[in-house]
Formats: C-alpha cells, structure tokens, sequence
C-alpha cells in the first residue's frame, strides 16, 4: 500500500466552454508554446526516430479545447487506433455505469462459475479485488516470452476463443488483496461479469456480444460522441484488456469524461465517485514505481496525474491540475519506455509555468 491518498480535485468545465460532443473546440497553447512545438517535433519531424519509435497521433487539450494536434504516417484524426490495455480504463467506466444501475456490486464475491466450489478460496474474490488488480491470482503478464506468458496465450494461443473463461480457470498464488499483480487476464473476467450481468449467464454468445455493445454505444460511447468499435471473441465476451479500435479525438473524449468526474454536458454518466475509485493509490508497481487504483495507472507528480495505458506507449493521460489530457498513439517498443516517460513529462511541463 501506498501513502499517496490524497486527491488533486478534478476541474470543472469552464463557464461558456462547449462540451466537445460533436467537435473540439480549438485555441492557443496557454503555457510554453516553443517548448511544445518542440517535442512534438522530436516525436514526429522524423517519424519513426530512435527515441520514440513511431508515433501515430498525439492530441493534447487544455481547458477543454485542442492546444496541439499532430499526427504520424498514413493516421488522421478520423484513423481507428488500437487501445491495447487502454480498454481496461474504458471497461471501468461501463463497469461504474452496471454499478450505478444497480447490476453489479463491487464489493460482493465475484460471480464466476470456475471459483463457484464450496473449498474454492477463489470465492473470496471480489469485484474491487479484479479491478485493483489484487485478486491473487497465478497469471503471468508478459509480452515476449510465450513459453511462460499467460497474457499471450489467452489473446494469441489456446484461450483466444474464450479469454475469461481461460484467465477464470487460473489458480490462485496468493490470498485476494495480498498482492498486486498487474493481469490482462483480470481484466477479461470483469469483462464476461458485465456481460453476464447485461444480458445473462446462460446467454448465446451473438446475445452477449449484442448486449455489451449496446451497452457501451447508449450508455458511454453514444452520449459523449465517441466513435469506437471494441472487439469479442467467440464466447461472446468483449476482450477489454486490449481491443477498443478509436480515432485520438476519440480516445480523448473518453479521457475528458475522466477528467470532468464523469459527468458530460450536464449530465452525470458515472456514478458520483467512480473517477476517485479509479485514481486512488491502492498499489504500487515495483517495476516502475507507478501508482495502481482500479484499471488505471496513477502518477506521484503533485499534479493527480492518472493515466490509461496500453502496450507501446498508447496513453490517455488526465492533469487534473492543469486542465490538461494528452492522447498519445504509437508503436514505442519497451527499451524506449524511459525515453517516452521523459517525453510525457516534457509535454506536460510546457504548461506547469
């Protein structure tokens, strides 16, 4: 567990300002502007280049309009990007939406049919636990070495046809909430929970399929004006740990909404605490010594940064300090994470004065 408990307050739309619902309003870069224009020089003049790779999209809002906007080969706007792990910050919203109707309780034994044995300890298991990434169980989030790694074998090998039910018949390595261990797998079994809850256990999988995306499209994608196609496999289950294909604007919507406390023109989409449950400190990463709440990643900046992140440096990252959201798209492979997490601070340091 982490000291790192207090919360930076989320900052409200400014008076006058439009929602960005139908288009971004656009203004100019209040903050170093030079500065800016130089790093994303770096990132995109020469594009791929030794430092970042290839960057495919960078937007960055300030006070809830477009500050700076670029994009990579052949990617406009308008190009559908992959998420990758981003979708585990998107699953929490639909998952905060089934809570707040009342389908789901997070703090209740997880319904999973593999942990339903009366001597199974995975019954402890509960929702918070899996979103938290503390659920124990034996899973191996690697994305190299397919002898040893679970996450490849669910997305690519033997559980591509039914990553939750592959991730659900894990056994448990340690006790729920003893332990964090960041896991695609986790991820997926939220994932069939809410279809189980939006369309029934016992449902086909073209039903399950059907419901999820309903859901996602009325409930979140449609009321902030998202256009986004998330992926299924054959059981039906959306794959949320990692297919959500958007365009950046898009994927920057879905971080507005984050950054405005889940609320959207007026109207409350997540329930009154949901943003806060996903960017309190429960865990920290001994990797990197990033900040875990529940499906998103947390920075100890002094600025409550919090982040969805995926593999090759995808990035929404919320500033609630600054008013800031930055969306980064690209294929930065893992020996330039260093250089990519300094680049994100040089971004945002533009605008801290």
């Amino acid at each position: 567990m982490s000291g790192h408990q207090e919360l930076v307050p989320l900052p409200h739309q400014p008076e006058g300002r439009s929602w960005p619902t139908l288009t971004w309003a656009t203004a100019e870069v209040d903050g170093d502007a030079d500065r800016l224009d130089s790093a994303l020089d770096r990132a995109f003049r020469r594009n791929p280049n030794r430092t970042l790779d290839l960057s495919l999209a960078c937007v960055v809002v300030q006070r809830g309009r477009v500050v700076a906007e670029r994009y990579g080969p052949r990617t406009t706007a308008l190009t559908p990007l992959i998420s990758w792990s981003m979708g585990k910050s998107i699953l929490h919203a639909a998952v905060g939406i089934a809570v707040g109707d009342g389908l789901l309780d997070i703090d209740a034994p997880a319904p999973v049919p593999e942990w339903a044995g009366a001597e199974d300890p995975r019954r402890q298991i509960t929702l918070r636990h899996l979103l938290a990434m503390r659920d124990g169980l034996d899973y191996v989030e690697d994305y190299v070495d397919a002898g040893t790694s679970n996450c490849l074998e669910m997305l690519f090998g033997e559980g591509a046809q039914d990553v939750a039910g592959y991730a659900a018949s894990r056994p448990p390595a340690a006790a729920p909430d003893e332990r964090f261990n960041y896991s695609s797998g986790t991820t997926n079994i939220v994932s069939r929970v809410l279809a189980d809850a939006l369309a029934g256990r016992d449902a086909a999988p073209d039903e399950r399929r059907a419901a999820t995306a309903a859901f996602l499209q009325d409930r979140l994608f449609g009321p902030i004006g998202m256009t986004a196609e998330p992926r299924f496999d054959a059981a039906g289950t959306w794959v949320a740990s990692s297919y959500v294909y958007a365009g950046a604007r898009d994927f920057a919507r879905f971080g507005y909404l984050y950054l405005r406390d889940g609320v959207w023109d007026g109207r409350r989409l997540l329930p009154e605490g949901w943003v806060d449950h996903a960017r309190t400190w429960v865990s920290t990463d001994p990797e990197d010594g990033l900040g875990y709440g529940a499906q998103w990643w947390l920075y100890d900046d002094g600025l409550g940064t919090f982040a969805a992140k995926g593999y090759e440096g995808q990035a929404i990252l919320c500033v609630p300090s600054l008013d800031l959201l930055v969306v980064r798209l690209g294929k930065t492979p893992a020996e330039h994470k260093p250089a990519l997490e300094a680049w994100y601070r040089d971004l945002i340091g533009c605008f801290t004065g």
